[in-house]
């Protein structure tokens, strides 16, 4: 169940608080704490931790690649990544709005020494092939040097299109560019656009075939406390390890956590089909108030976009009831393993309520969130 009640929902009459604010405040369950404290334990600095190593080569095998390694965060992930595949005075292709552009510190930059060519995105996350064409330096010593292409998905709880993944990673190829996913809601991908009768598992590596390398979360929908995986091939790995030192992602008994993860591989990918149906009962719940304008529920992601500039004043009343979202990029909610169809039909009320309450004129500061 979600976080206990605050004297806020206790007053409000909601027993609970209906945390909605990222798929990352998720709290492991009693069977996965169980498998955390159960885990055989090495050193895994001297790769010997025989539960991490056993996280590493089924994750590995799942994305259909040669090796993989346990990190502590998604974005000391990417950075990894970025950094194994390229060199200082580099430059990888990203998208304006990508995760491991925005909302990554930099990184790849500030310690790499990598350069970001950041391009526009439609809606669904997609930059033009002919911006990606269009970016590929020459080889002349007045250009830093294109390497990598980055992607992303899901984009904002949008699945990326094969068609597109396919057609950006051959363009990178044909031009010698390595390629690198940010995956870390790949799982919701797989899930939400895997065919009728086709297992997750064979729709995931669909995904990952077409990417040197690629990082997968397990602390968000899945709901693991920590850690994403880097996956590509060996010698990349290799290189990746040794980064991932530098970057001080070296940990000791880190099966304790790698635990927790492999435990949501093997009881938490199936029932993302049950987030997603939440989020389409939210975006229906709220599909038809006059001032909001919702976008996006193909996974677990429900974008709102608030007229009359009421977003900051609709956060701050939905706080006041129990349910908790973020407002950094048009109010978002998203749905995860803590959150029942109750709770998403206390959050509809909450904010049909909040219409019928409050004048348009209404303003108010926005409560700060995680992204």
């Amino acid at each position: 169940m979600p976080l206990s009640a605050t004297n806020a929902s206790c007053a409000t009459g909601y027993p609970r608080v209906v945390d909605l604010r990222s798929d990352t405040v998720t709290q492991p369950t009693s069977a996965m704490k169980a498998a955390m404290l159960q885990a055989p334990l090495g050193d895994d600095v001297f790769g010997d931790d025989p539960t991490v190593n056993a996280l590493q080569a089924h994750i590995a095998a799942l994305t259909g690649k040669e090796a993989a390694l346990f990190m502590p965060s998604g974005t000391q992930s990417n950075l990894c990544g970025i950094l194994a595949h390229c060199q200082r005075g580099d430059e990888y292709i990203v998208g304006q709005l990508a995760h491991t552009y925005r909302y990554e510190g930099g990184g790849a930059a500030v310690f790499g020494s990598v350069q970001p060519q950041p391009l526009t995105q439609d809606a669904q996350g997609r930059m033009a092939l002919a911006d990606i064409e269009a970016a590929i330096k020459p080889d002349d010593p007045h250009f830093a040097r294109t390497r990598l292409l980055c992607l992303e998905n899901t984009w904002n709880g949008h699945v990326m299109p094969d068609d597109y993944l396919r057609q950006a990673t051959q363009l990178a190829r044909a031009r010698g560019l390595f390629t690198h996913l940010d995956g870390a809601r790949i799982f919701n991908a797989a899930v939400a656009s895997a065919a009728a009768g086709q297992p997750v598992a064979h729709r995931l590596r669909e995904i990952a075939d077409l990417f040197d390398s690629l990082s997968v979360c397990f602390s968000k929908g899945l709901g693991a406390p920590v850690g994403s995986a880097l996956c590509g091939s060996a010698d990349f790995i290799a290189r990746a390890r040794r980064l991932r030192k530098m970057a001080g992602g070296g940990l000791r008994q880190a099966g304790l956590l790698a635990a927790g993860a492999r435990y949501a591989l093997d009881h938490h990918v199936d029932r993302l089909a049950d987030d997603h149906a939440n989020a389409r009962r939210l975006a229906q719940g709220l599909a038809g108030i006059a001032g909001l304008t919702v976008r996006s529920a193909q996974t677990n992601i429900v974008f709102v976009d608030v007229a009359d500039g009421r977003g900051p004043a609709l956060l701050s009343y939905l706080k006041d009831h129990s349910v908790w979202a973020t407002g950094l990029i048009g109010l978002r909610f998203v749905t995860h393993l803590n959150v029942d169809s109750t709770d998403i039909d206390h959050a509809i009320t909450t904010v049909r309520q909040f219409f019928a309450d409050t004048p348009t004129e209404t303003t108010a500061v926005a409560p700060k969130g995680p992204y």
